[in-house]
């Protein structure tokens, strides 16, 4: 198989696992992706991000503690959250969070099954571990991509070695919890989360796959 190929096959396969077995990641493993990851591209070779990587055992003491913060906590991002969505990126956010919420067996206008849903992001999908991403307030825009594409390398990583993720900026919604709760300094902002597993092929919020756009959508050729 050319690099090409498997590139496209490692795309093709990657999805936003939302249900886990709770057998944990070898720190092995999880290691040897982060080192991967460490080679993705950043402005000037500043490779702004650092990481909080989370054991099984922490990551299930985290998410018992962040699951009750949020029940009376009020939303507080360091990096401001979208405004709105708009247009065709309203649509396919509508049509992502309806698949999702078809494979759950949640019914439109059903609140309190749609509420009970949107808290499993705060039971961190029972994912038996878990990263914290923060970036380097003074950089920015900037720094917050280059941590982008650092996720977008993680992520990848993982799965080439056949381990099950799921980017969440719902983490960091609450960042003066986990601040405090991990001693990041207040120089960093937290960006997002990853939880990562093995994934439950049985589990019915992992029965769908959403679509891209096609190339015309998105690329102008001049």
């Amino acid at each position: 198989m050319s690099q090409s190929e498997t590139f496209a096959e490692l795309l093709e396969a990657r999805f936003s696992c939302r249900g886990f077995l709770p057998e944990p990641v070898p720190r092995e493993v999880i290691d040897t992706a982060l080192q991967d990851a460490q080679k993705v591209p950043s402005w000037c070779n500043s490779q702004p991000w650092q990481v909080i990587a989370l054991s099984q055992g922490e990551t299930a003491e985290f998410a018992h503690a962040l699951y009750d913060h949020v029940a009376s906590a009020a939303h507080q991002s360091d990096i401001p959250f979208p405004a709105r969505y708009e247009g065709v990126y309203k649509d396919r956010r509508s049509i992502c969070g309806w698949q999702l919420y078809d494979a759950v067996g949640v019914q439109k206008g059903d609140r309190a099954a749609s509420g009970q849903q949107m808290r499993e992001n705060f039971r961190l999908f029972g994912a038996p571990n878990f990263l914290l991403i923060t970036t380097p307030k003074v950089l920015g825009t900037y720094g917050v991509l280059d941590c982008g594409a650092y996720v977008t390398g993680v992520l990848l990583a993982l799965q080439a070695r056949g381990v099950a993720s799921c980017a969440m900026a719902s983490v960091a919604g609450f960042a003066p919890f986990v601040r405090d709760r991990y001693g990041i300094a207040e120089d960093r902002d937290l960006l997002c989360g990853i939880a990562l597993g093995y994934g439950d092929p049985d589990h019915p919020a992992n029965q769908f796959r959403t679509d891209r756009a096609p190339l015309d959508e998105v690329v102008d050729w001049r």
